[in-house]
């Protein structure tokens, strides 16, 4: 008996080893699927309401290395993020995680004509706001104030600096 019970033991472990780490776990393909669609949902409704363009790491790594004319902001924290690394030629202005329906300057790096300042007179020029990864919604921010001030060719790249960096690309440093 004690063999038995042994040898199930035994055969039960090498399943549960065997098996992908997602059914030991209760995550499967099925539920990743649906948090991707609830990510992708939630973005295509902040890009709508936002009314900016959406870039990916490729395309932005491109624009740079065709030497595209445009501002590339990051709003990140500048200490914990920005001054550490950033894309190549980035500039910083912070913006809040929530959604920013009025403008407060205690939640970014300044006021409204500083931000404008920051993006310069041309309301033509390309724009390009990210901040750390897909469900951070400061690029959402930026990116959406810089529509409210007239720019007309913004683009927010949503992996922001993680998907920078999985693409092995390089960043620079404040320090």
């Amino acid at each position: 008996m004690k063999r038995l019970i042994a040898f199930a033991a035994l055969v039960l472990a090498l399943t549960a080893f065997a098996s992908p780490a997602s059914a030991l776990f209760g995550s499967d393909k099925f539920e990743k699927e649906l948090e991707m669609e609830a990510a992708v949902v939630k973005y295509l409704g902040e890009a709508e309401r936002g009314d900016y363009q959406t870039v990916d790491t490729p395309t932005l790594k491109q624009w740079i290395e065709e030497g595209k004319d445009m501002i590339i902001v990051d709003t990140m924290p500048f200490e914990d993020s920005y001054a550490k690394e950033h894309i190549p030629g980035a500039l910083n202005f912070v913006f809040p995680i929530p959604d920013m329906d009025e403008w407060d300057a205690s939640e970014t790096s300044g006021s409204l004509e500083e931000f404008e300042t920051l993006l310069g007179p041309d309301k033509d020029k390309t724009i390009v706001i990210y901040c750390g990864f897909v469900k951070c919604t400061r690029s959402h921010n930026g990116a959406a104030w810089a529509r409210k001030l007239g720019y007309t060719d913004v683009y927010r790249q949503p992996g922001g600096i993680f998907a920078w960096k999985g693409a092995k690309h390089p960043t620079e440093s404040a320090k």
